[in-house]
């Protein structure tokens, strides 16, 4: 035996329009009353910090290399008025992975590094011929900083690392609640 059931009957003309607001409006509501994800942090600053900055480099060098021409120049330009903090910084990243993972420490370091270049190259792949427009303002706000002591505090504010790898990736990680405002609020200026 079949049911009858009464055909429905489908909005029209303006008000399929409302009816598609209101739908639209449901989900994005919906969206935002769901709990910001925690992002996994270093349960040391000195480390988060140091794996930040790591990700602006990355960064930078996906930028560099995906859009090509003038970018390419103000990457070489950017290496060469941070040397010194992305020589410290590189350091502290080899001795966060030499202390984590003893003898298998460099191993895992190069592991991490492809991954977040991957991660990042993915980033640029999926906004397509938009990541170039969007991104090449960086080296215009890199190269304003002040000096090299502003490089970590810039970076905390890029949250490069929140696509894919996270920071202290071998368990010394922290959730935190979402950040409502970057690290770099949080932590003392130097």
């Amino acid at each position: 035996m079949t049911r009858y059931s009464p055909p429905t009957r489908r909005a029209k003309g303006p008000q399929q329009g409302r009816m598609r607001g209101v739908a639209a409006l449901l989900a994005a509501t919906m969206l935002l009353a769901q709990p910001a994800q925690a992002l996994a942090r270093c349960t040391n600053e000195t480390d988060q910090a140091i794996f930040e900055v790591e990700a602006l480099k990355t960064e930078l060098m996906v930028v560099a290399t995906t859009c090509k021409g003038p970018a390419e120049d103000r990457y070489n330009d950017f290496v060469r008025r941070y040397q010194q903090g992305l020589v410290v910084s590189n350091r502290g990243l080899g001795q966060y992975f030499a202390r984590s993972h003893g003898k298998g420490g460099q191993r895992q370091q190069d592991i991490f590094i492809t991954e977040l270049a991957n991660a990042r190259s993915n980033n640029a792949r999926q906004l397509g011929s938009d990541f170039c427009a969007r991104n090449n303002g960086l080296f215009d706000e890199v190269m304003a900083l002040q000096g090299v002591t502003d490089l970590p505090a810039y970076a905390a504010t890029k949250d490069l690392l929140s696509s894919g790898v996270t920071a202290c990736p071998d368990g010394a990680a922290a959730a935190s609640p979402a950040r409502a405002t970057p690290a770099a609020a949080r932590r003392s200026t130097r």
